[in-house]
């Protein structure tokens, strides 16, 4: 061999050496006729152990999977293959440099095939994507905890408004696709600014955690949903729940409610903190939309403030009519 020979093969050896991805190159018997070193320094297999073999062989794992697949099919077609690495994560065992244990590495995998001279042979590459793909994960991790905080009320834990609209339109669609039953509460703390000009703000606040706290575990059904609606209004979308059901519900919620004996202030019209509740249900005439829903339940939550407070009023068809 001339000296540019040799020269130019150590160079290859060398840049085969540094390249930062698996290169295996197979012929049409599917024998390894090359193996560089990342993929030795990531297998525990050196080139000298697996030249000459048969690469279904060493890894029987492969036969009949997605990778053999590709084989077959690059050297048919004689069109270069990719293997998703949503389906195919970790086709081979390969761990991180050195440790030859614990999880895979996470693969991308592609397969060219290419001849020289009369002979067939398939170049598979093979790279590391586990750093990627971990980004990726903690990327959507994050936006899932963005997307969630944006639809919890900061001060109470429960819903907020933005997801209260977003459940009740959903509801109020499932509900006239399928015929169904669909119940709204809005509840609003009787005489809150009273409270909150004589305990102030900050006890203010520690009351609406108390009574969103005990309204919310109220509702048992996973499907129910509680929300801060805003300020000292609290809403409730009950879905498979008729009228009489959700002033069931109502009473249960507005009854807890005073029995936690919360004091409230000397200029409230009650001794202690209390609930008003209005009620609307789903009607596929007159309550189909959120708005005609949130304007029935408005109206009998005014109602139960005009009738004394801590009570529960169910909309009926002829209040419309009076109106």
């Amino acid at each position: 061999m001339s000296e540019s020979g040799t020269s130019s093969s150590l160079l290859s050896a060398r840049v085969l050496g540094l390249a930062q991805l698996g290169l295996i190159v197979i012929d049409a018997q599917h024998h390894i006729v090359m193996w560089n070193q990342w993929m030795a320094s990531r297998s525990g297999r050196s080139s000298h152990r697996v030249l000459g073999q048969d690469l279904f062989d060493l890894y029987g794992e492969l036969r009949g999977q997605r990778l053999e697949q590709a084989v077959l099919s690059a050297m048919q077609s004689n069109l270069p293959q990719q293997l998703s690495p949503a389906l195919n994560p970790s086709p081979f065992p390969l761990y991180p440099a050195g440790s030859w244990g614990g999880e895979r590495v996470e693969q991308q995998v592609s397969v060219t095939p290419f001849s020289e001279g009369k002979e067939r042979y398939c170049l598979i590459e093979v790279s590391d994507i586990s750093t990627i793909v971990g980004r990726e994960r903690q990327l959507r991790s994050q936006a899932e905890q963005l997307r969630a905080q944006s639809y919890v009320d900061g001060l109470t834990g429960i819903a907020n408004r933005r997801h209260f609209d977003v459940a009740l339109d959903r509801e109020l669609r499932r509900a006239a696709r399928h015929e169904g039953q669909l119940s709204l509460l809005l509840m609003d703390i009787d005489s809150f600014k009273a409270y909150n000009d004589h305990f102030g703000h900050q006890q203010g606040d520690a009351c609406l955690t108390r009574v969103a706290e005990a309204f919310a575990a109220t509702l048992q059904r996973p499907g129910d949903l509680a929300a801060r609606y805003g300020g000292e209004e609290f809403g409730a979308v009950l879905p498979d729940t008729n009228a009489e059901q959700a002033a069931l519900v109502a009473e249960s919620i507005r009854a807890r409610i005073a029995a936690l004996g919360i004091m409230h202030a000397p200029a409230a019209a009650r001794p202690h903190v209390t609930l008003s509740i209005g009620v609307a249900t789903f009607d596929k005439d007159r309550l189909a939309e959120p708005a005609a829903m949130l304007a029935a339940a408005d109206s009998c939550l005014y109602a139960a403030k005009k009738a004394g407070r801590d009570c529960v009023i169910i909309y009926q068809h002829q209040q419309e009519n009076a109106a």
